[in-house]
């Protein structure tokens, strides 16, 4: 089972490949045998789920054996999620990597780097949430950023996803094929990135939810950076931004489940580049046939990338950012017929086609946040991908 992760991440090729690999299992999924229709409007991720399950049982009734779909959910909800199912699919355990064998390799390409909004402008933005802050019942704002990476030549998104699943173990690896972009764009994207979140997983009658919120840079040096763990298990403002949290999405679990068990406080969990606030809720289904993609739409976006209320957030979002956020903060992921999947947060992440890469990076504003702090947090965040790319600082990358 080893050795088959391992060649299933040696088989995803660009364009016409599904891979997801979480901590437990790792999954390839080749070609289309059906597309889950677009559908736009208020309540178009609130009918998603009736729509998989539609396209499955036309599926099943086709004689095809692949009772599952996969892909991503954008972050808007009124926008249409990209689903298939797919003609052939492959599962295997963890992905395990031989120390002796180099795995990591640099890509190699030239970068220009522009950053949108400038980082002058994401400080002012900063300070616009904190003011509506103040000024009415919005509790938190989650702000983003984007790095556009242009490329001297093509990328090797294989190399990338290899990077970025061997710099990231105990995080959920994507690569999820995009349709085409807009203003004229005629080539294929794809979303690729290595989240360190579970939106949420359905396995049988049992449910799991993993929110991360509040967050703190990694350090080189291990006495500082044991320093900032210690520091972030204590900071009043990371654990007000986590309970805002956690609150929300026990409350978007509970009419699913008969039973819910939310931890009393936060633990520290890691990666690479990031110390952040962890919670595993666990809950057992009233019903088997909730499925993980009507959970997942039940929670998305939860206050983690959106903000608290949702609405008044969502809206504070589409003034301050300069940007559509496309499928970064939606969800990324699968579900079979019987309901079982499993969803990840799709951050730490880009848009890529043949010689381009849109980064994206946020923080989570609640009152007591610092714009200058904020600001470092995303250049942090960002170092998932420039590293998995062989960059470093958001500075190095530029000309």
């Amino acid at each position: 089972m080893v050795k088959l992760a391992a060649q299933l991440l040696e088989s995803y090729e660009a364009g016409s490949s599904f891979f997801f690999s979480s901590p437990r299992r790792t999954m390839l999924a080749q070609g289309s045998f059906a597309t889950v229709p677009h559908s736009v409007g208020e309540d178009a991720l609130e009918r998603l789920p009736r729509r998989v399950r539609a396209v499955l049982d036309d599926a099943r009734q086709a004689d095809h054996d692949i009772p599952v779909v996969v892909g991503a959910v954008p972050f808007d909800g009124t926008s249409p999620a990209q689903l298939v199912v797919p003609m052939t699919i492959q599962r295997a355990g963890p992905l395990v990597f031989d120390k002796d064998v180099p795995v990591h390799r640099p890509l190699g390409a030239h970068y220009t780097v522009q950053p949108v909004p400038e980082p002058a402008a994401y400080l002012h933005g900063v300070e616009r949430a904190l003011t509506l802050m103040q000024s009415g019942p919005l509790q938190k704002v989650v702000l983003s950023r984007s790095l556009h990476l242009s490329a001297s030549t093509p990328i090797d998104l294989r190399q990338l996803l290899r990077n970025l699943a061997w710099r990231n173990p105990s995080g959920y690896t994507f690569a999820v094929d995009l349709p085409p972009g807009r203003n004229g764009a005629t080539g294929g994207r794809t979303l690729i990135g290595a989240s360190p979140e579970l939106l949420v997983s359905r396995s049988g009658f049992q449910v799991l939810a993993n929110p991360l919120a509040g967050s703190a840079a990694r350090s080189a040096d291990p006495l500082e950076d044991q320093e900032r763990a210690r520091a972030l298990l204590t900071s009043p403002k990371d654990l007000h931004e986590h309970a805002v949290v956690i609150d929300a999405v026990a409350e978007a679990l509970r009419p699913y489940c008969k039973t819910l068990d939310v931890p009393a406080g936060p633990s520290l969990v890691s990666t690479a580049t990031m110390w952040h606030l962890s919670s595993r809720i666990v809950g057992e289904l009233i019903d088997p046939s909730i499925s993980s993609l009507t959970l997942a739409a039940a929670l998305h976006p939860t206050p983690a990338v959106c903000g608290y209320p949702t609405r008044l957030a969502h809206e504070a979002i589409g003034s301050i950012e300069p940007f559509e956020r496309g499928y970064y903060t939606g969800a990324v992921g699968w579900c079979d017929a019987s309901g079982d999947g499993q969803w990840a947060v799709t951050i730490r992440c880009a848009e890529a086609d043949e010689r381009s890469l849109r980064l994206f990076a946020g923080a989570g504003i609640v009152v007591g946040s610092k714009p200058e702090s904020e600001l470092a947090e995303t250049e942090a965040k960002f170092r998932t991908m420039l590293q998995a790319m062989g960059l470093g600082q958001v500075a190095e990358a530029q000309p």
